[in-house]
């Protein structure tokens, strides 16, 4: 099936919540070679999938930027078919010289890398460096230093980019050079920046990772479970999507194109609310514009040139407050 397709030049992007590998993967993007096709496939914890609309409102594939989306919690699930299926597909699609995998910041990123080092793609794809961003501010968290993810995100990394640089204070930095030294990769380089700001140079390179050091005791379910992310959206205009897992919940809503909503409304909306992670993309009077937010800072608002749909994702430690739908429903504008 995809004989013609062979040592694809592949990194995976990983790193908790709200560290900023989507800003991360939006700059590789700007600094991709002109003449070169770069896929990317991205997993979110939420249901509903905003990352691809995202990708895709800043590069397409008529720039040789190719893009698919596994929502729905850790991709590496259901016996990892979610995501050699969507793998598979975008392969054959983009045929690229470059593939990015961005796992959701609450997955399992050893069984990513398993499944990517495993008999099936042994040929097809050339395993380089594994990039993990972490905001150094965190190790002073519990909830953070104590999570295994966290932690199996540090020790799996070829490149550890301590990110939010300008943000830190003077002992956040000589922590993570700590840290990296007694839970990561012996090997691993440490490198620093903000806002996501690493070049093309951090990718090349074999990666240290390999199935016989590392393993994981994650369980799969072999349920699998519709998708909420391309389901056709009933009359009544919206769908709504909820999951949990790894002590974080998320609830998404998308929405029927027809749906205008209002941006002031919308802005004083979303800077309200209180989470560890929001992600949006919202077609409104003044145009279309992405939304992002991490629980440590103010939300960035970007023009986009395009989407399908208005989608978005917050992801809280607490339970979700039914109050998000009732304030999120009167922020469509009434002239529409």
């Amino acid at each position: 099936m995809m004989t013609d397709i062979l040592a694809i030049p592949t990194n995976v992007i990983t790193g908790f919540l709200g560290v900023g590998k989507t800003s991360a993967i939006l700059h590789l993007l700007r600094e991709k070679p002109a003449n070169e096709r770069w896929a990317v496939l991205v997993n979110e914890f939420g249901e509903i999938g905003v990352d691809g609309s995202l990708f895709e409102g800043n590069h397409r594939s008529e720039q040789g930027v190719f893009i698919r989306e596994v929502p729905g919690g850790c991709m590496c699930c259901s016996a990892g078919l979610p995501m050699q299926i969507a793998l598979n597909q975008l392969l054959l699609r983009a045929k690229p010289d470059r593939l990015l995998i961005e796992p959701t910041g609450l997955g399992h990123p050893v069984e990513v890398l398993q499944t990517l080092s495993g008999q099936h793609y042994r040929d097809i794809l050339d395993l380089q460096k594994v990039l993990t961003l972490v905001d150094a501010r965190k190790l002073s968290d519990e909830r953070y230093t104590k999570h295994q993810i966290f932690n199996q995100q540090i020790s799996i990394a070829d490149v550890v980019v301590g990110n939010k640089l300008d943000l830190y204070q003077s002992e956040d930095k000589p922590a993570l050079e700590h840290y990296v030294k007694e839970y990561g990769n012996k090997h691993a380089q440490i490198i620093f920046t903000q806002h996501g700001e690493i070049t093309t140079q951090h990718l090349a390179g074999k990666t240290s990772f390999t199935n016989h050091t590392h393993h994981d005791n994650h369980h799969h379910s072999a349920e699998e479970k519709p998708s909420l992310a391309e389901a056709p959206i009933p009359k009544c205009g919206y769908i709504k999507a909820i999951n949990q897992g790894e002590n974080f919940h998320s609830i998404g809503w998308r929405f029927s194109p027809s749906r205008i909503f209002d941006y002031d409304s919308l802005s004083s909306f979303l800077s309200s609310i209180k989470a560890e992670r929001i992600k949006a993309v919202f077609i409104t009077e003044q145009g279309i514009f992405g939304y992002n937010l991490a629980s440590d800072s103010n939300i960035t608002v970007i023009e986009l040139d395009d989407c399908v749909e208005s989608r978005v994702e917050i992801i809280s430690a607490d339970v979700t407050k039914e109050e998000w739908e009732t304030q999120l429903m009167a922020c469509i504008s009434s002239s529409h």
